[in-house]
């Protein structure tokens, strides 16, 4: 006998479901049980778990509707993968990626800076010497952000 169709949603995509579900209850500030009420009356469950594929697009949209927003996070980024991990630029790159992190910037910035100082196009065509500065720029960009 095959699965019943709630059963068939990937379970990565059913957590993200009910994850979006939950930040919209917070952005909307819901009470429980309003919260519950929606899931009873426009997805016929009683817990979100429960929910159908059809209850969920059904819930999301009715909380849409409410004034829920749902934004995607700015990407972070990828790091260069081109370059050898064992080479002398490796120690710099990760340098690199720490300070970036810290400072909630992705690897675009840091190209955007090796474009600037030195007309590379990626961070990958960058010298060791050239991740050196661009390393320094950003801890001068943080030392900037700290005071």
């Amino acid at each position: 006998m095959p699965k019943p169709y709630s059963q068939r949603m990937n379970d990565t995509h059913r957590k993200a479901a009910i994850s979006k579900i939950h930040i919209a209850k917070t952005q909307l500030g819901l009470a429980e049980a309003d919260y519950r009420h929606i899931l009873q009356t426009v997805g016929k469950v009683k817990s979100s778990k429960d929910l159908t594929v059809q209850g969920f697009d059904a819930v999301i949209k009715h909380l849409k509707g409410l004034g829920a927003e749902f934004t995607t996070p700015p990407r972070a980024g990828k790091k260069p993968h081109n370059l050898d991990s064992q080479a002398a630029k490796a120690k710099q790159l990760q340098k690199i990626g720490a300070l970036l992190a810290d400072m909630q910037l992705s690897w675009e910035y840091a190209a955007a800076i090796a474009q600037q100082m030195y007309k590379k196009e990626a961070l990958a065509f960058c010298s060791g010497r050239e991740l050196i500065g661009i390393t320094t720029a950003l801890v001068n960009k943080q030392k900037k952000g700290a005071q």
